[in-house]
């Protein structure tokens, strides 16, 4: 069974931030053979020890949030440890643990509320990305372009087909139109200086 500090540094130092969000089938792959049983322990709620402590949470935030997309690329399980993320995300903040560790891992402490189909959780992952990891304004706009889709919609259009859930025109067009990718364009657009 894996540890906190084998999880963190598989995602801290083996992926690396240029990896954190970058996907692909042989990291994915290599994310089930390494951690899907971890996950799976997760999922049934035996990691919860874990939320103690900055590096503790950490980990089980990269479990239950980070590496879930990638063992799960595609499914609905990619989403079904998201309500355990999201509790420990706010647990973190609330007790100032986020605020121990370094950027850039920091923003890994508010990527299950950005994920969060909650406005809500939307509106303090744009906070926190705002406030709490400066340096990176790139973060904040990505969490205001999350924001703005689930104002829109009150859901990301883009987990439709993995969830089972039927697509809207609106959404449907929203995704045939360039989806997130559009939406990010739109806000950097807005948020440029001078806009």
């Amino acid at each position: 069974m894996s540890d906190p500090v084998e999880v963190l540094d598989f995602r801290l130092g083996e992926v690396g931030p240029e990896g954190w969000y970058a996907g692909g089938e042989a990291l994915d792959a290599e994310c089930r053979l390494r951690f899907g049983d971890l996950w799976q322990v997760a999922h049934e709620g035996g990691l919860e020890h874990w939320v103690e402590g900055a590096a503790g949470t950490l980990a089980y935030l990269v479990i239950c949030d980070q590496l879930a997309r990638n063992i799960h690329r595609g499914r609905a399980e990619a989403f079904a440890t998201d309500a355990k993320a999201q509790a420990a995300a706010r647990k973190v903040v609330a007790a100032g643990w986020d605020l121990e560790a370094p950027e850039p891992e920091r923003q890994l402490f508010y990527m299950p509320l950005e994920h969060s189909e909650d406005a809500a959780d939307q509106a303090l992952a744009v906070q926190l990305l705002t406030e709490r990891l400066a340096s990176d304004p790139e973060m904040a706009l990505h969490a205001r372009a999350h924001q703005a889709i689930i104002a829109r919609f009150g859901r990301f259009p883009f987990r439709n087909a993995a969830l089972g859930r039927e697509t809207t025109p609106e959404e449907a067009e929203f995704l045939a139109n360039g989806g997130y990718a559009a939406e990010v364009a739109r806000q950097r657009a807005s948020h440029a200086p001078g806009a």
